[in-house]
């Protein structure tokens, strides 16, 4: 059975920074494209940043430069890098591959930022 699992959430106020974390259980990511999503309050889950297989790198419009994705594919785990984190962040942060695989979505990670 393959469960993602994230961590590093948390408190910060604008301006800060996170390092989010995703550990893949039960599978490999080589070769596995792998991205961050992200569920603001009240609004559906979004793209935040891809990585492929060949560590390519693509975010959304949104990151404006903020945010870098990487991936260890000896330790299955994809993190997300966050600075500059502003109020608008605030949300919980999900890794899957991409496209999403609906029975890879763990429970998340909450950032909250505060202004």
């Amino acid at each position: 059975q393959v469960q993602l699992v994230e961590s590093g959430g948390g408190l910060v106020p604008a301006g800060g920074s996170l390092r989010l974390s995703c550990k893949v259980q039960g599978a490999s990511i080589s070769g596995i494209h792998m991205a961050w999503y992200r569920q603001r309050p009240g609004a559906e889950r979004e793209w935040v940043a891809r990585i492929s297989s060949g560590r390519n790198t693509y975010y959304a419009d949104f990151v404006e430069g903020r945010f870098t994705i990487s991936r260890d594919n000896a330790k299955d785990t994809v993190d997300l890098q966050m600075t500059s984190l502003k109020d608008n962040d605030s949300a919980v942060y999900y890794c899957n591959k991409l496209p999403p695989r609906k029975s890879y979505w763990g429970q998340g990670t909450q950032v909250s930022v505060s202004s």
